[in-house]
């Protein structure tokens, strides 16, 4: 899928979940989905948990994540 198609399944709206990424339609916060990726948890089993979001849900958490660390990182320079 390409990057733009995967970030536009992130939102942030300050009136949803304290303005905090989340996957878009969901209140679910894209550092929980990282925080069970990093923990061990496989994309199947978080699909499992939460019916509601799909794979491509997963991989724009972890596509937004590693395209903020991009920003942070150029502009540190």
């Amino acid at each position: 899928m390409v990057q733009n198609n995967l970030l536009s399944r992130i939102s942030i709206d300050p009136n949803i979940c304290f303005g905090k990424p989340c996957i878009r339609g969901h209140r679910i916060w894209v550092s929980l989905i990282l925080d069970l990726l990093s923990a061990g948890e496989t994309i199947d089993t978080i699909l499992e948990a939460y019916p509601g979001i799909e794979k491509e849900d997963i991989l724009a958490c972890i596509d937004y994540s590693a395209e903020m660390i991009r920003n942070v990182f150029a502009d540190s320079d």
